[in-house]
């Protein structure tokens, strides 16, 4: 008996963030597509790892975690915020590797390297003043500054590493030696102040293999919503027949 096996969705969190934001989507995408987020070292069950910051120790970690299951069927890859440039780094070091490409990149809520949003590039300031700017556009809630010495202690330290690798990340790709050879989605929030659609449609030239924008509702947290999940699944759902490989079971 023949069965079709569905891609995989290799899913990548925003900074200071874990694989929670993703816990419902295999439920919305059913059979279309096996999700599976990616857990980076120093959060969750890996906390006790040390955090990384630097692209090419990200790179070697995503391919030791998931380049032989890229190998084995078609997958797609999204992600969020930081998320989208790990994920596009990722697609495009194993395009240049000359390995198997992603049927698409889909990057959410995060604008082109080039562009690089007042927050990626807020690394290295003070707690206070990283605390304030957060808050105020949105990627903090106004209780950090109420409990400042807590979130200083308990959310800080990771979330400076993320954007330390984040603003990594927009020097090693602003310029890169071979291009991404797949199709590029661009998700935005209709209300994301970090990231907006002027600056996301930007990342059509990165994308020789094709590209489109879409928007979806909320802010720049849209992905804790249904909507673009939902989105995905028509993503891969429109994917050719031809791209979905056939495994024999008896």
């Amino acid at each position: 008996m023949s069965a079709a096996l569905p891609p995989w969705l290799f899913c990548f969190h925003h900074a200071g963030a874990g694989t929670s934001a993703f816990a419902q989507w295999q439920a919305v995408l059913g059979d279309t597509a096996e999700v599976v987020p990616i857990l980076l070292p120093g959060r969750g069950t890996r906390v006790r790892e040390a955090r990384i910051t630097d692209p090419v120790e990200l790179v070697a970690e995503i391919e030791a975690l998931v380049g032989p299951m890229a190998d084995e069927r078609p997958y797609l890859v999204y992600g969020h915020s930081l998320g989208g440039l790990a994920a596009y780094t990722f697609a495009r070091t194993r395009c240049a590797a000359g390995l198997r490409p992603p049927e698409r990149v889909v990057v959410g809520a995060v604008q082109p390297p080039h562009l690089r949003s007042p927050v990626l590039r807020s690394a290295h300031l003070p707690d206070l003043e990283l605390l304030f700017l957060l808050v105020g556009f949105g990627a903090l809630p106004l209780e950090a500054l109420h409990h400042e010495e807590l979130w200083r202690r308990r959310v800080l330290p990771a979330l400076r590493d993320d954007l330390k690798l984040g603003e990594a990340l927009c020097v090693t790709e602003t310029s890169p030696a071979h291009p991404l050879d797949a199709p590029i989605l661009a998700v935005g929030g209709s209300r994301d102040p970090i990231a907006p659609l002027s600056g996301m449609a930007e990342w059509a030239r990165y994308a020789p293999g094709g590209f489109e924008l879409r928007t979806v509702p909320g802010d720049h947290f849209f992905v804790r919503r249904p909507a673009i999940a939902e989105l995905l699944r028509d993503v891969v759902a429109g994917l050719p027949a031809t791209h979905r490989r056939e495994s024999s079971a008896v």
